[in-house]
């Protein structure tokens, strides 16, 4: 016994420009039926909440697949899964495609070498497709844009909820990033976390997408901007407080990487804060707001 609700979309040429697209969404569960053999032609994300059953790749080895669990199907790669008969699971899925998923593999938020992923928690990512089920209504006009944005918001909820991550993040990438500011070399970055450079580059990649050198330079280069937007300091000070002591070359990465030398920058950005800069992030649910003045007193009524 099983029961399954399932939408599916075309969207026009103009919303694949969007970078990503949603081709249908569906929620399941109970034993359903074997799926594939098959190939498909975009990219499926099927987050599975409860229950267990096993998966068949391209290299026809079935392995166990036990719940919270993603499996990634891929385009152009065969694949074939099934719930247990006996114990059924509960799944959501969401099919999409779009030149944005090159981008989202290279970062590895879509790991096509990794069809099965534990996940530790599938509820954000599951709130999302209960999103999607609500934009699905067929007299929505905005049914392609919303989708297409919650999937975005998908593959960063996935990649969130990979088990191999702490409940922080990737606590070698909070490591550097505490680090980010000292001027020490990848070496050195990877020896005080008692690494090996290639240990490292491998964690970063895996984490990030990236490797350290451009991990820690877009923190250093996110922080140097928000002090020439909100400070005076020099820029031979600024280069410094980010970790380069050579500020000719802090300019000339600063500009190569941002697209206009730091002084540009100030004179784009730059904002007068007499009240004071800080450095915290707000709290969503209570930001900071412009008070009002209060309301004068009513007028005496007429007598």
């Amino acid at each position: 016994m099983y029961h399954t609700w399932m939408r599916y979309f075309t969207p026009s040429p103009a919303h694949y420009r969007l970078g990503l697209v949603c081709l249908g969404v569906g929620l399941q569960h109970g034993t359903l039926p074997t799926v594939g053999p098959r190939t498909l032609d975009h990219h499926v994300a099927v987050v599975l909440s409860s229950g267990r059953g096993w998966f068949e790749g391209a290299d026809g080895r079935r392995v166990p697949v036990q719940a919270p669990a993603l499996l990634w199907l891929t385009p152009g790669v065969r694949h074939h899964y099934a719930p247990d008969s006996g114990t059924g699971w509960d799944e959501c899925f969401v099919d999409f495609t779009g030149p944005a998923t090159a981008t989202y593999t290279e970062l590895g938020y879509i790991e096509p070498d990794r069809p099965v992923v534990p996940l530790s928690d599938p509820a954000a990512a599951r709130a999302v497709v209960g999103r999607m089920t609500r934009a699905a209504r067929r007299d929505n006009p905005l049914l392609e844009v919303e989708t297409a944005a919650a999937v975005h918001e998908l593959l960063v909820a996935l990649r969130r909820a990979r088990a191999d991550l702490g409940p922080d993040g990737d606590p070698v990438l909070a490591a550097l990033a505490a680090d980010a500011f000292q001027p020490l070399s990848v070496a050195e970055h990877a020896a005080r976390h008692g690494m090996t450079p290639a240990e490292l580059r491998t964690a970063v990649r895996r984490g990030a997408g990236c490797s350290p050198k451009d991990y820690l330079l877009g923190i250093r280069l996110g922080r140097a901007k928000e002090l020439l937007a909100v400070t005076d300091l020099p820029v031979a000070a600024v280069a410094r407080r980010v970790g380069y002591d050579d500020p000719a070359y802090f300019s000339r990465l600063f500009t190569r990487r941002v697209g206009m030398a730091p002084v540009r920058f100030r004179a784009q950005q730059g904002r007068s804060v007499p009240g004071g800069w800080s450095n915290a992030v707000p709290d969503p649910d209570d930001p900071p707001l412009v008070q009002q003045p209060d309301a004068p007193d009513a007028a005496p009524e007429a007598t």
